[in-house]
């Protein structure tokens, strides 16, 4: 019969993320944020049913509020979820409390809250004023399917890329995402649902508006499977440092967001989403151009 391992070699086992009662460890606080994340996401779907179902109401109502109001209720929740999505995260590292079981609980609510919420989202308002075309009617729930099978798709492979044993390249940075990450795709959509509903209230110029929309969410959910890189932010923490100009601007900026916001946050989020694609042209000009001089050298000497 074998001697049992020493103490010390087991306790060192049993520190490695890799062991079984160490991956499958929850800590209290991130996770209590992950099961935020899911409640948000799970009331946005919820409301968008509710939204759907006032809609084919008579009165125009379900459970004494409009659809429009289902509507706004869900985009903001699907906020919310961002929000608890962030706070999880940086818990877990401040902590130093990250383990495998967190990130697979952090993947599976982010399918709930920024893949199921957004396309139910989509397909009940943003295509919902497109019901005198057929075309729009037959393609809005493939449209929302491709949408939630990128985001699935984009969650596991941010699964697979941030594995430690995987091996990368010694430039590989870990501070850019690779592809647009979820939480900004649903942002983006809930905050086209905000543009709508505000336009809704002013006149009914909306509609002519939603055909472009579907084209567009598509892009939303090919840059999610996409290889340009998006700033993280995960460099920002308490020790960041900042001149006494940047936090007033940035104060006054977080104002006029919260004063407008219908149309600040539809801003904020296509801004972010161009400013990848901007980034990621003006990184291939510079590669050329480099590629180019040292191809010139070469043939000089």
């Amino acid at each position: 019969m074998a001697a049992p391992p020493p103490p010390d070699l087991l306790a060192d086992d049993r520190a490695n993320p890799y062991h079984v009662t160490q991956a499958s460890r929850i800590y209290f606080l991130p996770n209590l944020m992950t099961a935020g994340n899911l409640f948000c996401g799970f009331l946005a779907v919820i409301n968008c049913i509710q939204a759907r179902l006032a809609e084919t109401a008579e009165d125009g109502m379900y459970l004494g509020a409009t659809s429009a109001s289902h509507y706004r209720l869900a985009v903001y929740l699907i906020f919310s979820a961002a929000a608890f999505d962030a706070l999880d995260g940086r818990l877990a590292r401040m902590g130093g409390r990250e383990s495998l079981f967190g990130a697979e609980f952090d993947s599976l609510a982010d399918v709930v809250s920024f893949g199921v919420a957004p396309a139910l989202m989509m397909f009940f308002f943003i295509l919902s004023p497109t019901t005198g075309l057929p075309f729009f009617r037959k393609i809005g729930w493939f449209v929302g399917f491709i949408y939630l099978l990128c985001a699935a798709m984009r969650l596991a492979r941010f699964n697979v890329l941030t594995n430690p044993l995987l091996h990368r390249d010694a430039k590989a940075s870990s501070k850019d995402f690779v592809g647009l990450p979820v939480p900004a795709a649903a942002g983006t959509v809930a905050a086209l649902v905000l543009f709508l509903l505000r336009l809704a209230d002013t006149d009914k110029s909306y509609k002519s508006w939603a055909l472009a929309l579907p084209f567009l969410m598509l892009l939303i959910a090919l840059l999610m499977m996409s290889t340009v890189r998006y700033p993280s932010g995960k460099q920002l923490d308490l020790q960041t440092k900042t001149r006494p100009a940047t936090l007033v601007g940035l104060l006054i900026a977080v104002g006029l967001a919260l004063s407008f916001r219908e149309f600040s946050l539809l801003v904020v989020c296509l801004g972010y989403i161009f400013f990848g694609l901007m980034r990621q042209v003006q990184r291939a000009r510079v590669a050329d151009r480099e590629k180019n001089r040292l191809s010139d050298q070469t043939r000089r000497a």
